[in-house]
C-alpha cells in the first residue's frame, strides 16, 4: 500500500513538472527547449498548429536548432517568419537574442545591438539564468566589436555571477582584456563596485614601468581589494608577469647575419643594440649578457635552438632573413621565446614568436591615422610601380577606409617622364583642357581659359623615394595642385642635410623615427660621434637595434597590456594581438629647405 502510494505521488509530481514546463510561466510566455525533434518535424507541427502562438513558438525553436546546428542561413530564413507582436515578453528577448547572435555570424554588431535595444529585453533579469547568460554574452561581443570596449566590459562582468567552470574562466579573462585595452584616460575608477576594482587595477598596472614595480603594484592592489575577483583569480596575462619577474632576463642570443646581402643592415642593427646594452651599463643597471650567433651560416634552426638553450639563452632577438623568420612563424612552437627582426607573410605564429621591424605599412597607416586626426576624408595616392608599392597602398587604403575614408584616384609612378601626363590625368586636367579647346572650336575665336583641377581630393598619400618626391611635388605645383597637401612615409627623407633637395619638396608632410627628428637625444649624440652614419638614412636601423634591446625585457608586459606603449627610437611601439610589434611615428615638414618638427597626432 505504502509503495503504491509512493508511486502515485511520483506519478503526480511528474505530471506537474510537466504541466509547469509545457504551460506559459505568467506573462513572459514560454521559452523554447532543447527539442527533440527535427527542424523539419518542427516546421510541419507549426504549420498545422491550433493557434498562432504555438505555431511561432514551433518556429522559434526550430530558427534556434538551425543556428545550434551551424546553419545560420536556415536559422534566419525560419525567424523572419516569427511575428514578434504574437511573442510574449520572455519570447521576444529569446527571438531578439537570436537575431543578435545571427548578426554576429555576418559580422555585423550594429545590427546586432539595434536587435538587442527591444523593449522586451528590460525583463531579461525576470527570465531564467541561462537566457540572462546567453543574452548578455551576445550584447558584450556585439559591443566589444562594435567599439565600445568599456560597454563590453560592463556587460560582462553583470553576467560573472551567473557563470561557472570554463565558461566563468573565459569571461574573467576577457573581462581582463577589456579593461587592459582602454587609454588610460578612460579607466577612471570612481566607484567601489566591480568595474571600479577592475579599472583601479589597471591604471596600477600601466602606471608601473618595470616589471619588479608592476608586480609591487599588483600587491598592493590585491591587499586593498582582497574581495574583489582579480584578487581572488588574477587574470593569467598578470601571473605572467608575476611568473616573468621572478625569472629576470640574464642571457640574450643576438642572431645575426655576419656575411651576405644583409651584413651592413646587420651590422647597423647590431651597434645600435650594444650602444643601448652599453647605457644601461653606465646608468648602473645589471643589464642581461648577450651571445651572438650568426644566422647567415645558419644550416639548421634545430640545431641553433639547442645550441642556445646549452649556452643558457632566455630570449632569442634576431633572425633579421625574411626566410628564416616564415620558417618560425609556420611552426607550432619554439624552445625559446624569440624577437624576429623582420615580418613573415602569415598573421599569427607560435606563441613563442614576436615580430618587430621598420614595415612600411606601418607608416602607411600612420599617414591615415594622421590625415584623419586633421580632419580629412579624401585622398588619392601616389605609390611606385610593383610590389613595395602595392603593399604600402594596401596598407594605407585598408586603414583608411575602414575608418570612413575613401580613396578617389591612384597613380603607380614608375618612369619620370610620365609623371607630368600621370599627375595631369589624377587631377583630370587634360579634360579641362580638351573643353577649354572644344568650346574655343565652337565660338571660333581665342578663349583664354586657365585649365582647372577636380576639387574633390582633399590631399595625397605620397610613397616614395627623395629622388621621386623631388620631381613630384614640382610637377604638382606645375599641374596647378601645389595647394593639395601631402602626406608622405619617412621614404621620402633621406636626412642627407641637402637643403636644396628640400627645396623642391617643399611642404611635404612625412612620418620619420624620433631618432633622425631629435638630434639632441643622449644617446643618439653618443652613437653619431661613434658612428657618423647613424645620423643618416641609416640611423632607422641603429633606432630599430636601441629598440631590440628595449623591447626585450618588455614583451611581456605589451601582450599583457594590450593599450600599453614604449616610446622608442624608431616610434612608439605597441603589440597587436599577433604579437606584431607596430609603431606610430612623430611628423615633420619640409620648410624651406629647414625640416621642422610637427605636433605629434593625437592617440
Amino acid at each position: 500500500m505504502i509503495a503504491c502510494l509512493r508511486l502515485f505521488s511520483a506519478l503526480c509530481l511528474a505530471a506537474l513538472l510537466v504541466a509547469c514546463a509545457s504551460s506559459p510561466s505568467s506573462s513572459l510566455g514560454e521559452l523554447p527547449r532543447t527539442a527533440d525533434a527535427s527542424i523539419e518535424q518542427l516546421l510541419e507541427q507549426a504549420a498545422t498548429s491550433t493557434t498562432p502562438e504555438k505555431a511561432a513558438l514551433l518556429r522559434l525553436s526550430a530558427a534556434d536548432l538551425a543556428y545550434r546546428q551551424g546553419n545560420a542561413g536556415q536559422s534566419a530564413q525560419i525567424l523572419q517568419q516569427v511575428p514578434m507582436d504574437q511573442l510574449k515578453p520572455g519570447q521576444q528577448v529569446f527571438a531578439s537574442t537570436l537575431a543578435a547572435e545571427l548578426a554576429m555570424t555576418r559580422n555585423q554588431p550594429k545590427a546586432a545591438l539595434t536587435a538587442l535595444s527591444h523593449p522586451s529585453l528590460q525583463r531579461l533579469s525576470e527570465l531564467p539564468v541561462e537566457q540572462q547568460v546567453r543574452t548578455g554574452t551576445v550584447h558584450a561581443r556585439a559591443l566589444e566589436a562594435d567599439g565600445q570596449t568599456l560597454a563590453a566590459a560592463r556587460e560582462r562582468i553583470f553576467i560573472a555571477p551567473l557563470l561557472s567552470g570554463d565558461v566563468a574562466s573565459k569571461n574573467h579573462e576577457a573581462i581582463w582584456a577589456l579593461i587592459a585595452s582602454l587609454p588610460t584616460d578612460q579607466l577612471q575608477p570612481i566607484t567601489t563596485d566591480d568595474l571600479g576594482g577592475w579599472m583601479s587595477l589597471a591604471v596600477a598596472v600601466k602606471n608601473a614601468g618595470t616589471l619588479e614595480q608592476q608586480q609591487a603594484a599588483i600587491d598592493n592592489w590585491r591587499a586593498q581589494h582582497p574581495k574583489h575577483p582579480a584578487a581572488i583569480v588574477l587574470p593569467l596575462p598578470l601571473t605572467q608577469l608575476k611568473q616573468m619577474a621572478s625569472q629576470p632576463l640574464s642571457k640574450i642570443g643576438l642572431l645575426l647575419p655576419q656575411d651576405g646581402p644583409l651584413a651592413s643592415v646587420a651590422k647597423a642593427l647590431r651597434e645600435g643594440f650594444m650602444a643601448a646594452h652599453y647605457q644601461a651599463q653606465q646608468a648602473g643597471q645589471k643589464p642581461p649578457a648577450i651571445e651572438f650567433y650568426d644566422s647567415s651560416h645558419l644550416t639548421s634552426l634545430d640545431d641553433f635552438y639547442r645550441k642556445a638553450q646549452a649556452d643558457g639563452v632566455q630570449l632569442v632577438i634576431g633572425p633579421l632573413e625574411k626566410p628564416l623568420v616564415k620558417q618560425l612563424s609556420a611552426r607550432p612552437q619554439l624552445p625559446i621565446t624569440t624577437l624576429a627582426l623582420n615580418y613573415s607573410e602569415g598573421e599569427q605564429g607560435p606563441a613563442q614568436l614576436f615580430q618587430f621591424g621598420l614595415a612600411a605599412e606601418d607608416e602607411a597607416r600612420e599617414v591615415a591615422r594622421r590625415a584623419r586626426a586633421d580632419g580629412l576624408h579624401r585622398a588619392a595616392a601616389l605609390v611606385p610601380k610593383g610590389e613595395w608599392g602595392d603593399r604600402v597602398l594596401k596598407a594605407f587604403r585598408q586603414d583608411w577606409e575602414a575608418n570612413g575614408g575613401t580613396v578617389i584616384g591612384i597613380e603607380r609612378v614608375d618612369q619620370p617622364v610620365a609623371l607630368a601626363q600621370q599627375i595631369a590625368d589624377l587631377f583630370q586636367l587634360r579634360q579641362s583642357e580638351g573643353r577649354a579647346k572644344s568650346l574655343q572650336s565652337t565660338v571660333g575665336s581665342q578663349v583664354a581659359a586657365q585649365p582647372s583641377r577636380r576639387q574633390d581630393i582633399e590631399f595625397i598619400f605620397l610613397a616614395a623615394t627623395p629622388q621621386q618626391a623631388q620631381q613630384i611635388k614640382p610637377t604638382l605645383n606645375f599641374q596647378y595642385a601645389g595647394d593639395v597637401p601631402v602626406y608622405a612615409t619617412s621614404h621620402v627623407y633621406s636626412a642627407s642635410g641637402d637643403q636644396n633637395q628640400y627645396n623642391d619638396m617643399n611642404g611635404i608632410r612625412f612620418c620619420e623615427t624620433p631618432w633622425l627628428l631629435d638630434a639632441n637625444d643622449p644617446l643618439r649624440r653618443q652613437v653619431t660621434a661613434q658612428w657618423p652614419q647613424a645620423a643618416g638614412s641609416l640611423g632607422r636601423l641603429y633606432a630599430m637595434g636601441v629598440d631590440a634591446y628595449r623591447l626585450a625585457p618588455r614583451l611581456g608586459q605589451l601582450k599583457a597590456l594590450p593599450d600599453s606603449s614604449i616610446d622608442g627610437q624608431s616610434g612608439t611601439l605597441s603589440m597587436t594581438s599577433s604579437q606584431r610589434i607596430q609603431r606610430q611615428l612623430p611628423w615633420a615638414q619640409f620648410i624651406n629647405g629647414q625640416v621642422q618638427r610637427l605636433p605629434d597626432t593625437p592617440r
